[in-house]
């Protein structure tokens, strides 16, 4: 499998994940733990905002587009964020995210969050030179 596909199915399989936590946050009421004003209402807001610019961002991966990269690489940095906002917050002893699964969904978004981040630099398309 060539890396730019690698780099595409990655980001899929980051993605479905990293919105699958989402939803673990709805049951822990993650608008509490962070102070979130307009409770489930905004939280859904801005997930469903997260989501399309997530989507989109997969569809212009999918096109080689430059814009596909970057929100590559703001999926890849929101993954790492979140594995390690939450490990503060479950290390200072909140009983948020503590079950299992919740647990390994976030182990396992970090780990692919790394490798969608080196994909994403190994197959960033190079700029052509200009003929002058």
């Amino acid at each position: 499998m060539s890396r730019t596909k690698w780099h595409e199915n990655i980001y899929a399989v980051n993605f479905t994940l990293f919105f699958l936590h989402e939803i673990d946050s709805a049951y822990w009421q993650e608008w509490n733990l962070f102070g979130i004003p307009g409770g489930i209402q905004l939280f859904l807001v801005i997930n469903l905002a997260m989501f399309l610019a997530a989507l989109y961002g997969y569809n212009r991966l999918l096109h080689h587009r430059g814009s596909g990269y970057v929100l590559s690489f703001i999926v890849s940095s929101a993954g790492i964020s979140a594995f390690s906002i939450h490990s503060y917050f479950i290390g200072t002893g909140h009983p948020e995210f503590t079950l299992p699964t919740s647990e390994i969904l976030l182990i396992t978004i970090f780990i692919l969050s790394f490798i969608q981040l080196i994909c994403g630099v190994l197959t960033y398309p190079k700029k052509r030179a200009t003929a002058e």
